[in-house]
């Protein structure tokens, strides 16, 4: 089980890293916003404030690294980086599947990094469907101690599962497992989709049994079918194509499930690239803006070449939030200058 699990992240890993794993044409829907840019703002850049709360810790930013990443030999020195910077920058900082480190203790040190990141919140992150699959509340305590994680993610990945050739597929009776889930631990518990969006409807069901936060993790970056095609058998590599433009786009996404958010915690991610993107998300409604593959290239080299890019984004997010008037984040959740461009 340990060198399987240990193959299959690090193929994972050089698959995102080199081959095309994106779909030919969907997009995250950004493009189809614009801001409506504010010649005077009545404000001085240097007053531009982009902290924000995870839950009831504070943050320098509204950026979380995405979940992507554990259980590989080479993982380690990746999380390393990443967890490095994210300290450094002030950015969330969710981990890969930690499914890993309760099945292999070899595992393990790729999700120590509370050392790397004493302040920041740290987000485990697990498989839902694992709960069909052994793991109860008692594992999900294992983990959430092992990493000093300050909350649990549930990723949903039905059509990843599908064409994964070690994939698990019961997805039936989860929600009734999810809210006990819930009510058992002492730490926030979220969802988070892979990269296919999630809608509305489900956004809703999930908040109902107690979810407290969501990814909606849209349509528009990296498809998990696509990278799984690369692993996999004919037969499966060729039904991974008809999915290659699926899912909910990272905008619409947000549009469907904000309404429903109340005062619950809202996560953009799916193929956001640049301080603007995020910018949009949160006038779209999103609290925190996660980056994944985005910025896995540099987390294999350096702490410090992840730290430069972090930096970029947050620049290219203070200076949308100073041409558009906005001060704060809250300012930016509010504005009324993000216009549909497209319909």
């Amino acid at each position: 089980m340990g060198k399987q699990l240990n193959d299959r992240k690090a193929q994972h890993i050089q698959i995102v890293l080199d081959e095309h794993v994106t779909g030919n044409a969907i997009t995250t829907g950004l493009e189809q916003y614009e801001f409506l840019h504010n010649a005077l703002p009545e404000l001085s850049f240097d007053d531009i404030n982009i902290e924000q709360s995870f839950f009831k810790k504070s943050c320098k930013t509204p950026f979380l690294v995405s979940s992507m990443t554990g259980g590989a030999d080479f993982a380690e020195t990746i999380n390393r980086n990443l967890a490095l910077a994210a300290e450094q920058r002030g950015w969330a900082l969710a981990l890969g599947s930690t499914r890993a480190l309760i099945e292999s203790k070899a595992f393990r040190p790729s999700f120590a990094l509370r050392k790397y990141a004493p302040t920041v919140p740290i987000i485990a992150n697990l498989g839902a469907v694992q709960l069909n699959y052994g793991f109860s509340a008692e594992e999900c305590r294992q983990i959430i101690e092992y990493t000093d994680a300050d909350a649990l993610v549930l990723h949903i990945n039905i059509l990843q599962e599908v064409i994964q050739p070690e994939g698990n597929t019961n997805f039936g009776n989860l929600l009734c497992k999810i809210e006990k889930l819930c009510n058992e631990l002492t730490v926030p518990v979220g969802i988070k989709e892979v990269g296919w969006g999630i809608d509305g409807q489900t956004a809703k069901k999930l908040l109902d049994i107690g979810v407290s936060f969501i990814d909606v993790a849209g349509a528009g970056g990296t498809s998990w079918s696509q990278v799984e095609k690369h692993r996999t058998t004919s037969i499966k590599q060729q039904a991974a194509e008809a999915f290659s433009e699926w899912g909910i786009r990272t905008a619409d996404s947000l549009q469907l499930v904000t309404p429903h958010m109340s005062d619950k915690l809202l996560i953009a991610s799916g193929g956001l690239h640049t301080g603007v993107d995020a910018a949009k998300c949160l006038a779209l409604g999103a609290d925190f803006v996660g980056f994944g593959r985005a910025i896995l290239e540099e987390a294999t080299k350096s702490a410090e070449s992840v730290f430069q890019t972090m930096e970029v984004r947050e620049l290219e997010l203070r200076m949308a939030m100073f041409a558009t008037g906005s001060a704060n984040i809250q300012a930016l959740q509010q504005t009324d200058r993000l216009l549909k461009i497209n319909s």
